[in-house]
């Protein structure tokens, strides 16, 4: 009998070993350490993690949140990433709810096409809006790159930064996309990558307490007059109509001018003297027979409680390329107001015509007159500003929270244009 169970011993203690602890997925491509052209293949095959039968296989990169997912217990993707070391997670689940996981270190050369390498998101990943996107490219068509950028869907505006590295927050709707990544080479090629997502919702900045003003557009009580502060003449109307909307009921402004004149239109949204923190957000449509539109300008102010009105004014400013924001040079009761250039870039004549485009902004007022201006966003090209600055006036207005869209005119000749806004949303807590 002792003999017997000895000699048994063994084969027990082999059938045992047979079935791993947790069974982490095996990648047959690329292999660890291993150096790679973007973008690659990704093979990897699992059918146990932790005892249990294998359902689903994914794989993340580096750091990032979002996970590309397979129903099965076989893997086969392809990856984009920028040159450089990368991790690739790859992991599986089990049916009872197990997560295996396998690390593979590889070093990313470059790209095979030229086209930009993109390490964030994945293509045919899953994110929620605001995403971040970061992509490199040394090289388009032999040449050395010069800028890089991007465009969603077919959306006409892209967002584009000097350089050979593209590092942004990324903006929209629910639903299937297109990132068209591009970088453009010191003698004019141009070089794209196409990577595919779906935005399953948003990470708002809005918080679920704030009050929210909807389609601000269509309330009967915009105002509109010339703005003294520019120089020329300028006379508008609006109205509302339903072609071209987004809604069904958007406003259009009918506007002309000369000799560089611009035209304000106002309405009054809300009488809260409380609220620190405001989100503006409005799509705007620009008319092909629109000529010399220069600046747009999208304002919110606010009297506090102190009495004092908070101009939290912005303007995508076709002059300079760039958003600007309002401050006060002087004090409360001695206002010198003026613009200041940010670093963040704008210019209405580089939007595509017959097209909406989608505008935010993030600003925070404190109780002293100071404003913040912390975020503009162009058809979901986020930029932090973190601006602040003095923006209090004692001017003496009832309480009033007021909006004003201002179009102003880039020539001295007479010329006219023909904007639309709709889905005017104002945010406040």
């Amino acid at each position: 009998m002792k003999l017997l169970r000895l000699l048994s011993l063994p084969l027990v203690l082999s059938a045992l070993a047979a079935v791993p602890a947790f069974a982490n997925p095996t990648v047959t491509s690329p292999y660890a350490n291993s150096t790679v052209s973007s973008p690659f293949t990704l093979t990897a095959n699992s059918s146990s993690c932790s005892n249990q039968s294998v359902t689903t296989m994914g794989y993340s990169l580096d750091s990032s949140s979002s996970t590309v997912f397979q129903s099965g217990t076989y893997l086969q993707k392809s990856v984009s990433a920028a040159t450089g070391g990368h991790t690739i997670h790859v992991k599986a689940w089990g049916k009872s709810g197990a997560v295996c996981v396998t690390d593979v270190p590889v070093k990313v050369s470059g790209t095979t096409s030229g086209n930009p390498g993109v390490s964030s998101p994945t293509s045919g990943s899953t994110v929620t809006s605001p995403f971040k996107l970061y992509a490199s490219s040394s090289s388009c068509s032999g040449q050395a790159v010069a800028s890089v950028g991007y465009s969603i869907d077919s959306s006409t505006y892209t967002y584009i930064v000097g350089g050979t590295v593209l590092s942004t927050s990324v903006s929209t709707g629910t639903g299937g996309h297109t990132i068209h990544v591009k970088s453009w080479g010191k003698s004019g090629a141009s070089c794209v990558n196409n990577v595919g997502v779906t935005v399953s919702g948003t990470s708002s900045t809005v918080p679920s307490n704030a009050t929210n003003v909807s389609n601000v557009q269509v309330t009967g009580t915009w105002a509109s007059v010339h703005d003294a502060g520019t120089s020329g003449w300028s006379s508008g109307t609006s109205s509302l109509t339903s072609s071209p909307s987004r809604s069904g009921n958007a406003r259009h402004y009918n506007t002309s001018y000369n000799n560089y004149g611009g035209q304000r239109y106002s309405t009054h949204i809300s009488d809260n003297t409380a609220a620190h923190n405001f989100v503006y957000d409005v799509w705007v449509y620009i008319k092909d027979t629109s000529t010399g539109v220069k600046v747009l300008e999208m304002d919110l102010n606010q009297v506090i409680a102190n009495g004092w009105t908070v101009i939290m004014g912005v303007q995508c400013d076709g002059w300079t390329g760039t958003w600007d924001f309002t401050t006060n040079k002087g004090s409360a009761t001695s206002p010198n107001d003026t613009w200041v250039h940010s670093s963040a870039k704008c210019n209405p004549q580089s939007w595509g015509v017959n097209a909406w485009h989608h505008i935010q902004y993030s600003v925070y007022r404190d109780d002293s007159g100071f404003v913040t201006y912390q975020w503009m966003s162009v058809d979901g090209a986020k930029q932090t500003l973190n601006a602040k600055t003095f923006a209090g006036f004692a001017l003496g207005w009832g309480k009033t929270v007021l909006t004003n869209f201002q179009v102003d005119g880039g020539t001295s000749y007479a010329y006219g244009s023909n904007i639309f806004v709709d889905n005017m949303n104002v945010s406040y807590w």
